[in-house]
């Protein structure tokens, strides 16, 4: 059931992300502008896909820490994310302690540049105004 959801999550993601804010007689029209990505736009999702976007990798640990989260926010967003198929998760063992090691996919990488640029362009549609 997840799966089938993200994906139909990454299809609008795709459809709209052909043109950022369009204009109309000089004004946005809220109603042509595509919707922001809800996977990325969430506040602590946003937190951890830009610091990965910063980041080759980073260990659950210091991911925590740097969106300042829980450990069980952290997991039910960074799965949220890896469903999406924005986040490659990595476990493994050092001597007898996991390690779970996080990496931005690059379709995560294109996901965190629309969202940007759908922000920038609400930005700039806002200060023309």
């Amino acid at each position: 059931m997840a799966k089938h959801g993200a994906a139909r999550d990454n299809e609008r993601r795709r459809k709209s992300a052909a043109t950022p804010l369009a204009r109309v007689e000089g004004k946005a029209a809220a109603s042509s502008a595509p919707d922001l990505d809800r996977v990325i736009h969430e506040r602590l999702r946003l937190g951890i896909v830009s610091a990965l976007a910063v980041n080759d990798s980073l260990s659950f640990t210091d991911l925590k820490r740097i969106v300042n989260t829980t450990d069980g926010n952290l997991s039910v967003h960074a799965r949220r994310l890896e469903d999406a198929g924005y986040l490659s998760v990595k476990k493994s063992f050092e001597g007898r302690v996991p390690r779970t090691e996080f990496r931005l996919t690059a379709e995560g990488r294109r996901a965190l540049e629309r969202y940007l640029d759908h922000m920038e362009a609400l930005i700039r549609a806002t200060r023309e105004r």
